[in-house]
């Protein structure tokens, strides 16, 4: 379970294909804190670490995880938003993120404003999810308000903090993120469809 509050924006070192999986390299300021079998959210993908060195920790992420997930376009030395799963008893400053990737959608703009940015996404409405006008979204990790909301599109509105300290700020028309969609939206919406 991850609240959507980025601790820290790895950097991946080396990309390993083997078979179906992809083992990723990933250098970060929170590696030496790290364990083997500690799950850590990468882009919002929960992934599980298989090796720590130094400032140098590994993961694999599976065939199925690539299809559903933007983990497969990585590329060394691109930054990857990273958040450990939350503790306990802590403040959730996000939202109840599971590490669950939906599905990806496409950047189709971004609008700079006076000290903020306003980014907009596409998905595929096949999969039925949806959004709802102040309603959480979590794009590559990142706990997210939809500050406009309609048919298969949103957006998110950006403060300089965030746009820093995650991978907002190479974003740019056309990049593919992943989306998790609010849980509780999810349960409802499947009730609703078991009701028909």
């Amino acid at each position: 379970m991850f609240t959507g509050i980025i601790e820290s924006l790895g950097q991946v070192v080396q990309l390993e294909k083997e078979e179906g999986n992809l083992h990723i390299s990933i250098r970060a300021d929170i590696a030496s804190e790290l364990k083997v079998d500690q799950s850590v959210a990468h882009n919002g993908v929960c992934l599980t670490v298989v090796e720590v060195s130094g400032d140098t920790y590994r993961v694999t992420a599976i065939d199925e995880t690539l299809q559903k997930s933007n983990l497969g376009h990585l590329k060394v030395n691109d930054g990857v938003n990273l958040e450990r799963a939350m503790v306990l008893g802590s403040r959730l400053d996000g939202h109840i993120v599971q590490g669950h990737v939906d599905q990806t959608a496409v950047c189709v703009g971004v609008e700079t404003l006076d000290g903020s940015w306003v980014y907009s996404f596409e998905y595929d409405p096949k999969l039925n999810n949806v959004t709802i006008e102040k309603g959480s979204i979590t794009v590559d990790g990142v706990s997210l308000t939809v500050v406009d909301s309609r048919e298969h599109t949103f957006n998110v509105a950006i403060i300089p903090y965030t746009y820093e300290h995650t991978r907002f700020k190479d974003y740019k028309k056309g990049s593919v993120v992943n989306l998790e969609f609010d849980v509780i939206g999810k349960y409802v919406a499947r009730l609703l469809e078991l009701q028909k």
